[in-house]
């Protein structure tokens, strides 16, 4: 199945990829863990194998623009670091960058991107607000033109990299209500009027940076705005395609990281005077761990060939974040559960596989949202 979709690029930047996670995260992802964070340090290491830079122009430091796979390869090498909190934190430039690749102007956009590629500069996302997350045409942050800078109110929640980000990519309204007034502005960490809140605790994801963000008459450049005034939405739209891609990788990928830690976990441990997998019981739960994991994976790569050939499959790919999210949750509580009071335990990975999981089914638009979105692109 992997000639179907990769090639020999793609295993090298696996490879190198996979060698990243050994020699720099697995050593301490405990820690980090615990700690709630990892070192900044780390975003510098990435950018210098090349793994930050996948998929973007080679003229503003990146290389293989474009290439769907390339990120899919990344994205699973980064998951055996066994922690979804460190990669939605050294991945948060790809929701947070892409628009200003796309729509910034030029000055900005060779201001801003290279440094982010190089890990010199962190990246982060602000769409969610405290009364609203997966209804982004609600929102209510608001930034008014006054002269040659927009002036932004309002506050924003669950931000990921939102403590230590040097670049925000901020949604607000800038026109009437509903979709057609919205707009993406890039604001720098130190612009006045700007604060970031409290480190935000999590019930998973806990080594990535989670934060509340508040704007008070915060002025930002005019220049600063990402494409045209009141045509944000359709910026956000086309980023939680990759966005949710990604979810659905980190979902079948937890899945596969809990079913492997299963096998192994069987075969060595006995009970009644055989190993766990020498139960017929826990052998079809294994295979039906197996199964769905194998589904969720080949769906999804199906929605990434279908991105790659230059489609925009937002149906299928909702339904694959649906159903990956859904397996991740269903195969890391069969893992704890196989686990026994092991499983239960932090130093067991897939307490921490069950607990990352269950943000599959909320972030990106939640499992409901997707719901909805499915049935208007099935005509209901």
């Amino acid at each position: 199945m992997d000639t179907d979709y990769f090639n020999d690029t793609h295993r090298q930047v696996r490879n190198t990829t996979r060698k990243f996670v050994a020699t720099h995260v697995l050593p301490h992802i405990d820690d980090w863990e615990e700690a709630g964070e990892f070192p900044r340090e780390l975003y510098r290491l990435a950018g210098e194998a090349g793994i930050l830079g996948a998929g973007y122009p080679e003229a503003l430091g990146g290389h293989s623009e474009g290439d769907v796979f390339l990120k899919v390869a990344i994205s699973e090498e980064l998951m055996r670091s066994t922690s979804g909190g460190l990669v939605a934190g050294l991945e948060s430039l790809d929701i947070a960058l892409p628009p200003v690749v796309r729509w910034a102007q030029p000055a900005l956009r060779e201001q801003v991107v290279p440094a982010a590629l190089r890990g010199d500069k962190i990246m982060a996302l602000a769409i969610t607000e405290p009364g609203g997350g997966s209804d982004v045409a609600s929102l209510k942050t608001r930034a008014v033109r006054d002269g040659d800078h927009y002036v932004i109110n309002g506050n924003k929640t669950f931000i990921t990299s939102g403590h230590r980000a040097d670049h925000y990519t901020v949604a607000v309204r800038t026109g009437d209500a509903g979709h057609n007034g919205i707009s993406l502005l890039l604001v720098d960490r130190d612009t006045p009027g700007f604060t970031r809140g409290r480190k935000l605790r999590k019930m998973g994801w806990w080594a990535s940076d989670t934060a509340e963000l508040f704007f008070e008459d915060c002025r930002v450049p005019a220049d600063r705005l990402l494409g045209a005034e009141n045509a944000g939405f359709i910026a956000i739209m086309t980023n939680f395609l990759s966005e949710r891609l990604m979810l659905a990788i980190m979902g079948y990928m937890g899945a596969q990281l809990a079913l492997e830690a299963s096998i192994e976990y069987c075969r060595s441990r006995e009970a009644f005077g055989r190993s766990l997998s020498g139960f017929q019981v826990t052998r079809h739960k294994l295979v039906e761990m197996a199964t769905h994991v194998d589904i969720a994976r080949e769906y999804t790569y199906r929605c990434a060939a279908l991105i790659q050939a230059g489609r925009n499959p937002v149906k299928e790919v909702a339904m694959a974040k649906n159903f990956a999210a859904q397996v991740c949750e269903d195969v890391t509580r069969e893992a704890i559960q196989l686990h026994g009071g092991m499983g239960y335990m932090r130093e067991t990975g897939v307490e921490r596989l069950y607990r990352d999981g269950k943000l599959l089914s909320i972030g990106g638009g939640t499992t409901e949202i997707m719901k909805e979105l499915i049935s208007k692109q099935l005509g209901l």
